[in-house]
């Protein structure tokens, strides 16, 4: 059975460096370590919460401020070891193509292989493993997107990269297609130096580019308007406003990745578990549209896109398949889905055809 590590004299500064070279031997590209010091960014979620900025996800505001005071989350937590890994799939249809292609459907490129959650949780465990033989008992907890921590900050103030005006993290040696994930502990770590510098300068090129403007300013998401939120967070009816803008957009959306500069300097993964699946990144509206519910759940199993279900699914897709060129075949598939049990998947429907018989 492990010591505890109060009871062991740890060099700290020298268990710094082989946490960043075990985390490197485990896939990721890149670890900073950080205080729990989050009062600034505090003040900037409450006040986006107060906008009302989060829409629907309800579970921003839930936590209070657990999300930015990580003690309140993990009792005894005094640093935040905090990791990223890249995600972007080598052998996937060039974006701007699917984009271009009304009658292709564009899945956001991080959920093209398989859920990154599960993948990097186990890494994080290892690694807590490996820290855990130096150490003895410590207390940590692993997080990947999954609960109230606000990650980019943490990243930002270990040292991987800043902030852009999109909200995305920006690493100026690998752009941004990266995931992030953290390690909460009670290990009184040597901290590194925060990334202050932001190299956005006066480039506007993300917000621009969005589709709804949903970057109503630098810096500055609104959630509501986003595309990812409304096609894998939102669980209704779609606003109006935003469908056409859609595109054949289905889940989630990458353009403010896409135009950055930055992300000239973006690697590919080496992960064989985020390749694309099921030619999710050169797939037609009409075959995915066409999957039934079993396919569904056999083909998106241990993928990201389980989460949002069938009928959002089924929504999504009926929303680009209003936005593609009119055809019979289209117009087929749509209308074989006008009785759907749903009431949101008919009414996405209903939308589409009537954009088509404008044609």
């Amino acid at each position: 059975m492990p010591v505890p590590a109060q009871t062991i004299n740890i060099n700290y500064d020298s268990l710094a460096g082989d946490i960043k070279n075990w985390s490197k031997k485990l896939g990721f590209q890149q670890a900073g370590i950080t205080t729990v010091d989050l009062s600034e960014d505090e003040t900037h979620l409450l006040n986006w919460l107060q906008a009302g900025r989060h829409g629907e996800m309800d579970y921003m505001q839930r936590h209070g401020t657990k999300r930015s005071r990580p003690p309140e989350l993990v009792p005894g937590t005094c640093r935040v070891i905090s990791l990223r890994m890249d995600y972007l799939p080598p052998d996937a249809k060039s974006p701007s193509q699917v984009l271009n292609d009304p009658e292709l459907a564009y899945v956001s490129r991080y959920a093209a292989g398989c859920d990154y959650h599960k993948i990097i949780r186990s890494r994080l465990q290892k690694l807590a493993d490996k820290i855990e033989n130096v150490t003895g008992i410590f207390g940590y907890r692993a997080f990947v997107d999954s609960a109230p921590v606000l990650e980019k900050a943490l990243a930002r103030n270990a040292g991987l990269g800043w902030i852009g005006k999109h909200s995305n993290l920006i690493n100026p040696k690998a752009g941004s297609w990266f995931f992030i994930g953290e390690l909460y502990t009670d290990l009184p770590l040597p901290t590194d130096k925060p990334f202050t510098k932001n190299h956005c300068g006066t480039c506007n090129a993300c917000i621009d580019i969005c589709p709804t403007q949903a970057i109503v300013g630098p810096y500055q998401v609104d959630a509501r308007r986003c595309i990812s939120y409304l096609t894998i967070e939102l669980r209704g009816s779609i606003p109006m406003e935003f469908r056409k803008a859609i595109g054949n957009r289905i889940y989630g959306c990458d353009d403010c990745q896409l135009v950055c500069p930055w992300n000239k300097f973006a690697h590919n993964t080496e992960e064989r578990d985020f390749r694309t699946r099921h030619g999710l990144d050169n797939a037609t509206l009409i075959d995915l549209f066409n999957w039934t519910k079993q396919e569904f759940n056999e083909k998106t199993a241990g993928s990201a896109i389980r989460r949002i279900g069938y009928e959002c699914w089924l929504r999504n897709i009926a929303v680009a398949l209003g936005n593609a060129p009119s055809s019979t075949a289209v117009i087929k598939s749509l209308t074989a889905r006008k009785n759907h049990p749903s009431a949101m998947v008919r009414e996405h429907v209903v939308w589409a055809l009537k954009q088509l018989n404008q044609h």
